[in-house]
């Protein structure tokens, strides 16, 4: 007869309650032997102690996921306000502080990629090197009719797209910014009338400028291959002393804790191309600011869709880029300022398809290639062509966000 497993070499889960015994030993002293509880095989205990092993493997591995792949380690206690945000600035009769949260993308990706695979096989052989499969020619440079302009916030996100996959040729294929608008034209300003007291001229030189700084630092070719922003900076009030240093040094020298990125948009040359133009949609507003008389906030609020390759090669994917700018329009009777320059309150920017570094200046955007092969990411998940939310600050933990499509 088998020996008995003691005790203390019983699994937990194995252990048996203490009115089955007795009802047992009632049996036996009655002559019933057939309702004794069985013990636990050996298969059974080894699956239960192999279970209890795994729980406790899933529970270390989530008290590891405080770092998020690729990025910094944790930040020290002492940190600016927010969650990654730029250093704010304090000025007289304004402010300007900088904000980025990044969204990765990959499982989701790849499982896309593969549905498109499943369905649409010439498609996806005709993103490959060498276009295998050679897709649709009669297709390839259809595009859906444009949307009209947004005027308001959208009540939800946008419908997914067909599914395709973007190639040089066509880097909006399966993109929600096929129907979008291209470049600056796309920046459309509103009425100018006069708010707060902030005569309506004013009004109309501050949104016009505030176009400008956006096309400057989001759609300048020459920035986009990560060339100073020099138009940019030089429409930003020479008043702002300390935000025009704090940018020019993260130009100059990029760090975690200021990186050019979170204000202008560059990518490396040496890793991808631009390709096609820039898909562009948002909406610019003018409100009262309720805290002075004679000033009013400029909000801008647009997302920036690029196509980019891999440098030398065909693998193509996007970048999607959101940015909310803030900028002052004032009286000047009331508020100093410099004529023709911005002043610049807020910036807060969303990054999704990024390898979620900070510190180097540059946007690095994944491709499928790299995605087939990098630990799954954690964090929040968000669909980057959602505008009926707002964007994100940076307040939840984790340190990088998942993007659910680009």
């Amino acid at each position: 007869m088998a020996e008995q497993p003691s005790e203390e070499s019983r699994p937990e889960s194995a252990a048996l309650p203490d009115d089955v015994w007795e009802q047992f030993l009632r049996d036996s002293e009655a002559g019933v032997p057939a309702s004794a509880p069985k013990e636990p095989s050996a298969r059974a205990r080894m699956v239960t102690e192999r279970l209890r092993a795994m729980d406790e493997a899933q529970a270390a591995e989530a008290g590891r996921r405080g770092r998020r792949f690729g990025g910094k380690k944790p930040a020290a206690p002492a940190r600016p306000e927010g969650w990654r945000t730029g250093p704010a600035w304090q000025e007289t009769d304004g402010r300007a502080s900088r904000r980025r949260t990044v969204w990765s993308v990959v499982g989701v990706l790849t499982a896309a990629a593969l549905a498109v695979v499943a369905v649409n096989p010439s498609a996806a052989l005709s993103w490959l090197p060498g276009g295998l499969g050679g897709g649709d020619p009669e297709t390839a440079g259809a595009e859906a009719s444009p949307l009209a302009p947004e005027t308001a916030r959208p009540t939800g996100a946008p419908g997914e797209a067909p599914e395709d996959i973007p190639t040089r040729e066509r880097p909006f294929a399966g993109s929600p910014a096929a129907r979008w608008e291209s470049g600056a034209a796309a920046i459309r300003l509103p009425e100018a009338k006069a708010v707060n007291g902030v005569p309506a001229a004013r009004i109309e030189e501050a949104l016009r400028g505030t176009k400008q700084f956006l096309a400057a630092a989001n759609l300048d070719p020459a920035v986009l291959k990560g060339a100073e922003p020099t138009k940019a900076l030089a429409l930003v009030d020479p008043l702002e002393t300390d935000y025009l240093a704090q940018l020019r040094a993260a130009l100059r020298k990029p760090a975690e804790d200021n990186d050019p990125v979170w204000t202008f948009t560059r990518f490396d040359p040496e890793r991808v191309d631009p390709v096609g133009d820039v898909r562009v949609r948002g909406r610019m507003t003018v409100t009262p600011d309720e805290e002075a008389e004679g000033r009013a906030v400029i909000t801008a609020d647009y997302t920036f869709v690029y196509g980019v390759a891999r440098a030398g090669g065909d693998e193509t994917t996007r970048v999607i880029v959101r940015r909310v700018l803030q900028v002052d329009a004032v009286d000047p009777a009331r508020h100093r300022g410099t004529e023709g320059r911005l002043w610049i309150r807020d910036l807060a920017s969303e990054t999704s398809n990024d390898d979620c570094r900070e510190g180097d200046g540059l946007i690095n955007p994944s491709f499928l290639s790299d995605l087939r092969t990098a630990p799954p990411q954690t964090g929040e998940f968000r669909d980057p062509y959602d505008r009926s939310t707002d964007v994100s600050r940076g307040d939840a933990p984790g340190g990088c966000g998942v993007a659910t499509r680009t």
